[in-house]
């Protein structure tokens, strides 16, 4: 698909000036409106605009709110207090990039999930896969260092308390704890650090996000079937057909992320983060923000525990190690059929999959004493089993359904299914003649 030639035609002398000096035009009629993408893509293939979208808005709210604001333990919190109640619109800036980050983590779970659904990780696609792994990388970080910055009371446990996780790094610990705090404590260098950092990172991820289209426009999408595209047949063209799907699937999402901004825009974030910070007063619970939840429960799991494994070491490596299996999931998983809608044992092990993060999550929400630090062994176990285990085994044991010859093939089965099935009949207009 990428060896496709340009069929892009300058129609006037201004065009075809620009063109010979920058094909910007030529860039994007190639890439997004008559790039070739499989006929069968469903909803769950929307998420990568949406994600897009949701970059763009976080990055220029963002730039907005650091107008206003003081990296200073004396004055970031009435700053951001200021946004809200002073700044014109400052309460809808403030709104959208609070909610927009945890809107943008749902997107990016769910985008996820779809990939390990469809196989789209495997063979040609590692690239594209280890790249999304490194978006969600450096999300991640920018979140956390972004949530410290209002300094609340849970901005500043939460940043105390994962920090110092770093210390039990041999030997390298206690200086990329000092390093990334300023010093021996969260102060005012924090925030200076986390600020400068937080303003950054987007940008670099933006960056990457243009590798990881890059990498996708190389290599071809994935589609539900996991079958390569054979012909001329199993394609249309992006615009209209999945710039459409993509626009009302972006509307959707937007439609209950602005219902979150105006209706609730505090339900998502925690109580104790709207009191200013006091190192002289520990929460009861300290958590971070929900979207983190299933780590925070595997560190915890092995960090503070009731049997026999206790680690703070351990906690951590488990912690950066559930995301670092992620990158290899390409080569992790040994099946020839890429996606679960013909492989039923693969598909019911990854719903189970589902429910167990969505169980750690919740668990990451309770407190680390008694019957939940078991649980969240139970279920950090099985997190790492379905990647180092499940993934690697049912490749060589599991029988997949016959797969469809091509992509149109299974495009006429579905239809050929939906007119089967009962219900009442619909004749042509011209029947009726």
């Amino acid at each position: 698909m990428s060896d496709k030639h340009s069929t892009y035609v300058p129609k006037t002398g201004i065009e075809r000036w620009f063109d010979a000096r920058l094909p910007l035009p030529r860039l994007v009629h190639d890439s997004f409106i008559v790039y070739p993408v499989p006929r069968n893509l469903n909803y769950a293939y929307t998420f990568g605009g949406i994600l897009t979208v949701m970059l763009a808005s976080q990055i220029i709210t963002g730039v907005v709110l650091a107008m206003h604001y003081a990296p200073d333990t004396g004055l970031a919190f009435n700053s951001v207090e200021k946004i809200t109640r002073d700044v014109n619109s400052g309460w809808l800036l403030r709104s959208l990039h609070s909610n927009g980050a945890s809107f943008f983590f749902i997107a990016v779970y769910l985008h996820i999930c779809r990939g390990l659904y469809y196989g789209s990780y495997k063979a040609p696609r590692e690239f594209l896969w280890v790249l999304g792994c490194t978006n969600l990388l450096l999300m991640m970080a920018s979140a956390f260092i972004g949530y410290v910055l209002p300094w609340g009371q849970m901005s500043f446990w939460g940043a105390t308390v994962i920090t110092g996780f770093f210390s039990a790094i041999p030997l390298v610990g206690d200086w990329i704890q000092q390093l990334l705090l300023g010093g021996f404590a969260v102060g005012s260098p924090t925030l200076n650090r986390f600020f400068a950092l937080h303003y950054l990172l987007p940008f670099v991820l933006a960056g990457v996000v243009t590798l990881h289209i890059w990498a996708l426009h190389v290599v071809g999408q994935n589609n539900p079937t996991g079958v390569e595209v054979k012909s001329k047949t199993d394609v249309v063209d992006f615009t209209p057909y999945a710039t459409v799907k993509d626009a009302v699937g972006i509307i959707v999402f937007l439609f209950f992320f602005a219902y979150f901004v105006f209706y609730l825009p505090n339900f998502l974030g925690h109580p104790d983060n709207y009191t200013v910070a006091n190192p002289l007063k520990t929460p009861a619970h300290i958590v971070p923000e929900w979207y983190f939840l299933p780590f925070y429960a595997i560190l915890r799991a092995i960090t503070f525990n009731v049997g026999p494994i206790d680690s703070k070491l351990g906690g951590v490596l488990a912690m950066f190690g559930s995301i670092a299996v992620l990158f290899l999931v390409p080569w992790l998983d040994s099946s020839k059929v890429r996606s679960a809608v013909y492989r039923p044992w693969y598909r019911l092990f990854f719903w189970i999959f589902v429910a167990d993060a969505l169980f750690l999550g919740w668990l990451g929400s309770q407190p680390a004493e008694g019957a939940y630090v078991v649980m969240s062994q139970l279920a950090t176990l099985y997190y790492f089993a379905f990647f180092i285990i499940v993934m690697p085994l049912l490749g060589l044991i599991e029988t997949p359904r016959p797969l469809p010859h091509s992509i149109t093939e299974a495009v006429l089965e579905k239809n050929k299914a939906k007119r089967r099935a009962p219900g009442p009949e619909i004749r042509h207009p011209s029947e009726g003649r």
